[in-house]
């Protein structure tokens, strides 16, 4: 390139050794896998079914890790459970003022526990926002069409 001559290349940055490279990191290729991963599963290939045997047979003869093992495999740890609490019907914003005192009351008795309530909250919450964008959907309605008459 001459001196003054425009830089075309403004995506571009050098590197101490001169070579050309593309700002950013595109960072591994999606579908790769990790050398570890892969250096396991070959190593574990057709063994599968005879580990888990092996682990099963340690677990019935009394192997607490290994009970916790199969274990977990049969049926994980739940993330979430029912809630057992009649949180009052929901029609109208003022069904959520006696909701949300509902649940602070279950929660004062120890009938739910704070995160619990904070869950049902967010319900609580998601509805007056539902009731309140009707509404406003069914005042701009009203106004187009009597703008329109």
């Amino acid at each position: 390139m001459t001196e003054n001559a425009p830089d075309t290349r403004k995506n571009e940055t050098k590197t101490r050794g001169g070579r050309l490279f593309e700002p950013g990191n595109p960072g591994r290729p999606k579908g790769s896998r990790n050398k570890a991963t892969l250096a396991l599963e070959a190593l574990l290939d057709g063994e599968a079914e005879a580990l888990t045997r092996k682990a099963v047979e340690m677990a019935l003869d009394g192997d607490t890790t290994a009970m916790r093992l199969v274990m977990d495999r049969i049926m994980p740890p739940r993330k979430d459970r029912p809630v057992m609490f009649a949180l009052p019907k929901l029609e109208t914003p003022a069904d959520a003022v006696k909701a949300s005192a509902a649940l602070v009351e279950a929660v004062a008795s120890g009938d739910l526990t704070p995160s619990e309530a904070e869950d049902l909250s967010r319900l609580v919450d998601r509805f007056i926002r539902a009731v309140e964008a009707t509404d406003i959907l069914e005042r701009l309605e009203s106004l187009e069409a009597e703008r329109l008459k």
